[in-house]
């Protein structure tokens, strides 16, 4: 068989940018993602597109109506697909057994469900979510037990590793494509097919065949690992302010370590996103239903430590501010979990503003790209507050930096956004009251040059010498 056609459904951040890719890469597939949203789809036939993504624009552009399309059809995409990817979401379960950290699958389930309803003919299917190993076992299983006569599958997994602000690039020069498939004969067929396709562009030496189960659990894995060193860093930083060391420097001396290398040195305020937190999650949920309950409090710990990090920063700004915010009016810059995208899921910045908000502090919040309905949404839901009416009357969201410093008492910078290093700060600080203060949560900003204009300048895993203002009064937190 010769893939002609693709279907993916779940045109959200994995499934848009990768099966855009591929219509670019592939001119002579016909690429078509479905979703039951009708908002989303509208939204990918538009000039808005519902997700930022550098390059993402460009790409649609070329491809929409050509050998890209987006749709809610999702029987025919199905029907006429050869290969059809599953990329829904699989957040963290919110009810029963596993709350809070088990992986929901009922979209996945849902979409085996309906492949098995509507499919004709030979179908390879590829779950592009991310999922608990053996997931793929339970897709097959439904499957098998509905097919009709006429009708294959193949079930093979292809995790994504895309990182939000990135993820063209990701797709475009991978590190690997990992693609698990079932060791038979059918099975290896079925890789070949999605392998022939990855070679529209991607080296024969960056694809890598494995068996669905390593597949499965590599991803997890390489969100752990990488969501570990965050942690690793952020831990020494704590250390670095309790000391007078400076984590930067430490970083860079860590990282010169051929072992050990310099990437996800860099000490901030928190990691955030949609998969580290839900796949460690995961990773602790799935030890502990195998009685490796050592292994669920090592990986445990390392979003334990996370949330210390969000919490420490918070208190530290408190502290700072004579050890009380009420009433007190914060130029909050940066809503995403970082910059270049506009995904607030899990983002640090959701958590240091609700602890803040809870203290009764007023927030003046400025993102270049998240929307306003979404920050509004996620501060003043149930799951962050329980007064949402009052949340709504102490946050304003501004489109202008300029205008969200005014009268503030200080400026918080919780997203790496590149142009909050290019802000006149001298001119921010004349119309903020004194003495103004800057919490830099993503060491971002020269901290020198901010404090010699006058800022009273914090950031993470250093002190300055010069901040001796408060050092009596709870600034130690």
């Amino acid at each position: 068989m010769v893939v002609k056609n693709v279907c993916c459904i779940g045109a959200g951040y994995v499934g848009g940018p990768t099966c855009s890719v591929i219509a670019w890469k592939c001119p002579d597939i016909q690429v078509h993602v479905v979703d039951v949203s009708q908002v989303r789809i509208k939204q990918w036939n538009s000039d808005k597109l519902p997700i930022y993504e550098p390059g993402l624009d460009e790409v649609v552009k070329e491809c929409l109506g050509r050998n890209l399309f987006f749709s809610n059809d999702i029987d025919q995409a199905v029907r006429e697909a050869d290969l059809i990817f599953i990329s829904v979401n699989t957040p963290s379960k919110t009810y029963g057994i596993g709350k809070g950290r088990a992986a929901d699958l009922k979209h996945i389930e849902l979409c085996a469900r309906k492949i098995a309803e509507v499919a004709e003919g030979h179908k390879i299917v590829v779950e592009k979510s991310t999922v608990p190993v053996r997931a793929a076992e339970s897709i097959a299983h439904i499957l098998s037990a509905n097919t009709k006569p006429g009708v294959s599958f193949q079930v093979l997994s292809n995790p994504e590793f895309l990182a939000e602000g990135t993820a063209i690039e990701n797709l475009l020069n991978p590190d690997r494509v990992l693609i698990g498939g079932e060791e038979s004969a059918e099975g290896e067929a079925a890789v070949g097919e999605l392998t022939w396709i990855y070679h529209h562009w991607v080296p024969q030496h960056n694809i890598i065949t494995l068996s669905t189960w390593s597949s499965e659990l590599s991803k997890l894995a390489s969100n752990a690992f990488l969501a570990q060193r965050v942690s690793s860093i952020n831990a020494i930083s704590a250390l670095c302010e309790a000391t007078g060391a400076d984590v930067s420097q430490v970083a860079h001396a860590v990282g010169k370590d051929s072992r050990i290398g310099s990437k996800f040195l860099q000490a901030s305020v928190g990691f955030g996103g949609s998969c580290f937190q839900k796949d460690l999650l995961n990773l602790v949920y799935i030890a502990e239903c195998l009685n490796l309950h050592e292994v669920a409090t090592y990986w445990q710990q390392v979003t334990d430590m996370n949330e210390y990090q969000r919490t420490r920063f918070a208190k530290r700004i408190i502290g700072c501010l004579f050890n009380t915010v009420t009433d007190k009016t914060l130029a909050v810059f940066g809503f995403a979990f970082k910059k270049n995208t506009g995904d607030t899921r899990e983002s640090p910045a959701r958590f240091v503003c609700s602890h803040l908000l809870e203290e009764g502090a007023r927030l003046n919040i400025y993102d270049p790209k998240v929307e306003r309905q979404q920050i509004e949404s996620d501060l003043t839901s149930t799951r962050a507050t329980n007064d949402p009416e009052r949340i709504e009357k102490l946050i304003h969201i501004y489109t202008d930096p300029y205008q969200a410093v005014i009268d503030a008492h200080a400026i918080v910078i919780l997203t790496e956004w590149d142009e909050f290093k290019t802000y006149d700060y001298k001119k921010m600080l004349s119309v903020m009251k004194k003495p103004a203060f800057l919490f830099d949560g993503r060491k971002i900003i020269d901290h020198q040059a901010v404090m010699n204009l006058g800022y009273h300048t914090e950031t993470i895993g250093k002190r300055f010498t010069r901040n001796t203002l408060l050092r009596s009064s709870g600034a130690d937190l």
